[in-house]
């Protein structure tokens, strides 16, 4: 089905690229726009889509159409593709979706209501723009399709089948409870990450060796810090209730953490450490192995092929990896590896990893 799809691409950057090389993978046909010829032109060179003058021309003829443009933008974009493309189904990848449904439903012609379905590919990274997009971005993510209450089921149906034979797991939801579930589990952690952040470069003014000092749970906890300012104050403002109530309840929650220090509660801080460490753990592994995993704290020299040495062990002992993380000494020259795997593989995983010359060290 998908090598007959003719798909359009508004907005080039990372995940907008991402769909491109993913359709093209697919052997769809490509064409794409943004309003920066220079993106445009490096996502054709990354993702050999097809770059079009303006919207008109990009979805001339199009089957399927996906709008990638900053939030603000996209219920107008989408307006204009339903407008040019009288065939095509229409979709986005707005971070918030409740709000551009109900602008899509005020400003589009009605007639093309039912082509319309809100998307949100659960991909992505801090990084932006088409020279960080990958195919693989969307292997294996959810895709979240939010219909409007004009969408036409065939529509959706057909925008459901296009993203499994990606890669991708289309999951339905309403565009409400979307938003309050993503304000929890992606707005608030840009949150906490940038706060973390500029509190830890406003101490920094007094102690310059404050960041010398910063390990890798520091650098994990702020990488989304380095996110696009723009791209995020956007998606931010338009989801602002679900927002500052997620934000409400984490500060509520850090209250209570301080409180239990504060009183000297050894049972009760080992208790929340407890139940979180038992949530994460459940969090990193695949569906089918969340009955029991276990994790493995390997240092790994900084130097070519050592990752690769370390997962070919674990290949030949039949052992698959869950998980991997990756910690970055700020020193230099040495790493640490996180390796999820079912705790029924852990002792496995461990005796080959020694006979590889690693020390692996089981954290759970």
């Amino acid at each position: 089905m998908t090598s007959a799809e003719r798909v359009a691409v508004l907005g080039t950057g990372l995940i907008g690229t991402s769909i491109a090389m993913a359709a093209s993978r697919a052997g769809n046909r490509v064409r794409g726009f943004d309003v920066d010829r220079s993106v445009l032109e490096r996502a054709a060179e990354r993702s050999g889509l097809e770059p079009a003058d303006g919207v008109a021309a990009c979805v001339r003829g199009a089957s399927l159409a996906f709008v990638c443009t900053p939030v603000p933008a996209i219920a107008s974009t989408v307006a204009r593709v339903l407008a040019a493309a009288p065939e095509a189904v229409v979709t986005d990848v707005g971070s918030v979706k409740a709000p551009i449904l109900a602008e899509v439903e005020a400003i589009a012609p009605p007639d093309g209501l039912g082509r319309f379905v809100g998307g949100h590919p659960m991909g992505g990274s801090e990084r932006s723009g088409p020279d960080w997009a990958s195919a693989s971005v969307l292997d294996d993510i959810v895709w979240v399709l939010a219909p409007g209450t004009m969408t036409e089921e065939a529509a959706t149906a057909r925008l459901e089948s296009w993203i499994g034979a990606i890669g991708a797991r289309p999951v339905r939801m309403d565009a409400e409870r979307h938003d309050r579930l993503v304000a929890m589990v992606s707005h608030l952690p840009q949150v906490a990450s940038t706060a973390l952040m500029g509190l830890a470069a406003t101490e920094e003014a007094g102690e310059p060796d404050i960041l010398l000092l910063a390990a890798g749970g520091f650098r994990d906890l702020t990488r989304l810090a380095a996110s696009s300012p723009r791209l995020w104050g956007d998606i931010l403002l338009a989801n602002r209730r679900a927002v500052a109530t997620a934000i409400d309840q984490y500060v509520a929650r850090l209250t209570e953490l301080r409180d239990l220090v504060l009183s000297e509660s050894a049972e009760g801080v080992e208790r929340s450490f407890a139940e979180a460490k038992r949530a994460r753990l459940s969090l990193a592994a695949k569906p089918q192995v969340r009955t029991g995993v276990a994790v493995l704290q390997v240092p790994i020299p900084d130097r070519p092929g050592a990752l690769a040495d370390l997962t070919a062990g674990l290949g030949r002992a039949g052992v698959n990896i869950e998980d991997l993380q990756i910690v970055h000494s700020p020193e230099g020259g040495r790493g640490t590896v996180h390796l999820t795997v079912s705790a029924a593989a852990a002792d496995e995983a461990g005796r080959a990893l020694s006979a590889r010359g690693f020390e692996p060290l089981r954290l759970a």
